[in-house]
């Protein structure tokens, strides 16, 4: 009965040690060299939105500036820049037999918001994931004496895509027809390296 048992604990450490050598020789075995990060680069994003007549020729254009980098972990750059439009909720007499109206009121941003991420080189073209949001009050038909009580209509555009511009070359990345008119709305970026 010993003798088979022998052969038996025998067996299992002449089959268990070549893997301990292995793992004794390959936790000493030098470490691989690992990949390096690619340099750090800055860009220059302009972006130009422009409300375009039917005519095709720009009618009004606002310039909008940030600073990006291909850094992974600091590749975003966000513009916001709007106005807080109240609107009005309700109204109650401010007391009783009193012809004042005290109004309440709910705040609405209209504005434009625009968020570039995700930025990499691609060759001589940067690449990046834009959001771009685009809101206004439309122009109110209503005589102004009930404007104060007429709901406001609210205009907007919105995209968002995964773009690839070469540098230094404005590119329209987006473009819309306008809601309220024949015209267009657009949105061009140019991207110029810093340094």
């Amino acid at each position: 009965m010993r003798k088979p048992l022998l052969f038996v604990c025998l067996l299992i450490l002449a089959t268990a040690s070549p893997r301990a050598m292995f793992a004794q020789d390959a936790s000493k075995s030098p470490e691989l060299p690992k990949a390096s990060e690619p340099p750090v680069h800055y860009y220059h994003l302009e972006f130009l939105l422009q409300e375009v007549g039917n005519d095709g020729k720009p009618v009004n254009s606002r310039a909008y500036s940030t600073t990006v980098c291909t850094d992974r972990n600091q590749q975003f750059g966000a513009i916001r820049t709007g106005s807080r439009v109240p609107i009005v909720t309700g109204g109650r007499f401010a007391a009783q037999g009193d012809n004042k109206m005290d109004y309440q009121y709910q705040y609405l941003d209209v504005g434009v918001n625009i968020d570039a991420n995700q930025v990499r080189e691609v060759g001589h073209q940067l690449g990046m994931f834009i959001k771009a949001e685009v809101s206004s009050l439309a122009e109110s038909s209503a005589p102004s004496s009930s404007a104060l009580l007429s709901d406001p209509v609210i205009r907007q555009n919105s995209w968002q895509a995964p773009v690839l511009i070469p540098l230094n070359k404005p590119t329209v990345v987006f473009k819309s027809d306008s809601l309220d008119s024949k015209g267009s709305l657009q949105v061009t970026v140019t991207a110029t390296p810093i340094g």
